[in-house]
Parts: C-alpha cells; sequence; structure tokens
C-alpha cells in the first residue's frame, strides 16, 4: 500500500503531483504545480457517476474498470515521462478508489508514492487552516497610477515579504486591468495560489500588501485575508498627478482602442454620461492621456471615500520623482519606526496597567 500522508506532509514531500481526478475539476481548482493526470475523462466520470446513482457501486467499480483497463499502460508510460526520478505524489477527491488505483499501478510500475489522505478536499481544508494564520500585514495604498505593483515588486527585490494579489489574480483590479494579462483563474485556484504564498510567509516579518477592494477582477479575495487588511494600517504613497497620468499612459496607452473605449464604457454610470464621452472622444482621437486625466477623477474619489470609511492609521509617504527602488527604501524605512513605535505603545501600556 501507498504512504498516506496529510495535507502539511504531502505538500513538503518530494516528487511530481498527479491530479488523477477529471480534467474539468483539474480546471476548477487544484493545487499549484499538479499535473492533470485524470483517470477518467469529463465524459467518463459522468457515466461512471450516472452508473454508482442508478444501479450503485459494485456496478459503478466495474464500468469504471472496463473504461479504465485499455489505458494501464499508456498511464504507465505517460508517468515515466513526466516524472523521470519514478517518485510522485497522487491525489483524488477524497483519497479514495481513484487515486489508490493509480497508486497501485504505478508502484507495481516501479515508482515511489504518496497518495494525500482525504484528497484534494482535505487540501481545501488546510487551506481554510492557513489562510486563518495571523499576519503582521501592511498595507501599501495609493491612487491609481502611483506604481503601487513595481513597488511592491521593489519591496520584495529588498527582501520584504510581499503577496501580490494582482499577479496571482492575473488583474490590475479596475475596469481596465484585464488587459494584457493572462486570463483569471477561478475564485478557487486563486485561493489554492494565495494559500500556497501565505503558507510560507514567516510570522516574524511583516508582509506588504497592495490595498484591493474584496474583488479583484472577478476573484474573490478570501475573508481570512480581507479581514486581516482591513485592519492593518496603509502606508499610501502620493505622486504628482503628471507621473501618474505617465505611468499609466505607459500601460495603456498602445492598448486597441475600441477596447479602452468599451472598459471606460462599462464604467459609464459611476464616471456619468458626459465624462464617459468626453473620455471616448479622447481616445478616438488618439490622445488617450487626456482620457487618463477623466477617469482618473472617478478613481480618486472612489480611493478617497474608501479609504476613509475603512478607518485604520494612514501613513503618506510622498514618493514623487522617485523610482520604485527608492520609493521601497523609504517605506521600508517608515515601516521599521511605525512598527518600533507600535510595539513601544504596546508595552508602555502592559506596564501601566501592571502597576
Amino acid at each position: 500500500m501507498p504512504t498516506q500522508l496529510s495535507p502539511t506532509d504531502f505538500l513538503a514531500a518530494p516528487g511530481l503531483i498527479l491530479d488523477v481526478r477529471s480534467p474539468a475539476e483539474h480546471q476548477q481548482g487544484h493545487i499549484p504545480e499538479a499535473c492533470c493526470f485524470p483517470l477518467f475523462t469529463n465524459e467518463e466520470r459522468t457515466k461512471v457517476g450516472i452508473c454508482y446513482k442508478y444501479q450503485g457501486k459494485e456496478a459503478a467499480v466495474e464500468l469504471g474498470l472496463a473504461i479504465v483497463g485499455p489505458k494501464l499502460a499508456d498511464f504507465v508510460h505517460q508517468a515515466k515521462t513526466l516524472s523521470r526520478d519514478r517518485q510522485v505524489r497522487i491525489h483524488c477527491w477524497r483519497g479514495g478508489m481513484r487515486s489508490n488505483s493509480m497508486a497501485w499501478l504505478l508502484e507495481t510500475a516501479g515508482f515511489q508514492v504518496t497518495v494525500l489522505q482525504g484528497g484534494y478536499k482535505a487540501f481545501r481544508r488546510w487551506l481554510r487552516e492557513t489562510l486563518g494564520t495571523q499576519q503582521r500585514v501592511l498595507t501599501l495604498g495609493g491612487m491609481t497610477g502611483t506604481g503601487k505593483t513595481t513597488v511592491l515588486q521593489a519591496l520584495a527585490i529588498q527582501g520584504e515579504q510581499i503577496i501580490d494579489l494582482e499577479a496571482i489574480a492575473n488583474h490590475r483590479g479596475s475596469s481596465y486591468g484585464a488587459f494584457g494579462l493572462p486570463s483569471q483563474p477561478s475564485t478557487e485556484q486563486f485561493e489554492n495560489v494565495l494559500a500556497m504564498a501565505w503558507d510560507k510567509l514567516k510570522p516574524q516579518q511583516p508582509v506588504w500588501i497592495e490595498a484591493e477592494s474584496r474583488m479583484v477582477g472577478t476573484c474573490r479575495i478570501p475573508d481570512e485575508i480581507f479581514s486581516q487588511m482591513q485592519v492593518a494600517p496603509v502606508f499610501q504613497i502620493e505622486r504628482s498627478r503628471t507621473e501618474r497620468i505617465a505611468i499609466l499612459l505607459e500601460i495603456y496607452g498602445q492598448i486597441d482602442r475600441a477596447e479602452l473605449i468599451t472598459a471606460t464604457e462599462r464604467i459609464s454610470r459611476r464616471l456619468g454620461g458626459l465624462a464617459t464621452q468626453k473620455a471616448v472622444t479622447h481616445i478616438q482621437n488618439g490622445d488617450p492621456a487626456a482620457a487618463i486625466a477623466i477617469v482618473l477623477d472617478y478613481y480618486d474619489k472612489t480611493y478617497q471615500y474608501d479609504l476613509k470609511r475603512r478607518q485604520v492609521p494612514t501613513i503618506t509617504v510622498p514618493i514623487t520623482g522617485l523610482t520604485a527602488t527608492q520609493a521601497a527604501t523609504q517605506l521600508i524605512a517608515i515601516a521599521a519606526k511605525v512598527i518600533s513605535d507600535s510595539v513601544d505603545r504596546k508595552f508602555s501600556r502592559k506596564g501601566v496597567g501592571s502597576g
């Protein structure tokens, strides 16, 4: 029998991860870096499920064996191609027949195999526990166009812990946020990747997260993380409006005009009919900078409203004229002082209370 491992041990173990669920299940959400290695196709899984429902487990097992039988040699060949060291980790939905059947086959073929106890369902339970782990969160705020993403990346280069929600979601978090990026993952897969990153964080070191609304495109930030972001101090970087327009022009200036117009019209109800028409006209006339200036008014008001509503400590950090690297250096120094002052106040209050 293959070794059965808990999610924590399974994720830390060596070997390629083979997800033997159907392609549709894998597409909906999977352990990051797991290979789709289905025992059944989507159609075959449906047939076995219907058979189980109407004819019972024994009939479903027999049908499954009839479907899988001709594929056995091909499974072994594929596994050898994917895993040169013959070391694999296998999981299905609940750690039942699909994963154990594949494990038996590959062990017979000379592979070293471990199985995820409880399957992908157990991984998702591990995920909820992991996302609930408390971290010292520092949110990186700033109005649209201040270059928060590049500053966040510069923080990482300088050794700071970061969680880049927009990179995980493949979206910049606005009506224009999907341009030039791959399609978004499901919220389930967004959570999977986020949990793996969260699990790697060092609890003694703060983690920087860009200030976001609950939705990043179509991906929803999990409650466990969002609640921590909502009470974290905001380090609000500020650039001149001229710099902001230049930064946004570099990102969006080469986008197809029709796509820019469509994205602008998506926010017309909030932007206002007249402002929308003016922005669209500027885009049509080949002047995206003028359109950006109009749209910024809407995003600035929205950001200011959200910031006031949160009622958390806000530290303003002017970075006009600074590179992302220089801005990151300045943020690190300011954050260290803020954290130090916070710790001093905490101990001071304890000292007074103990008297």
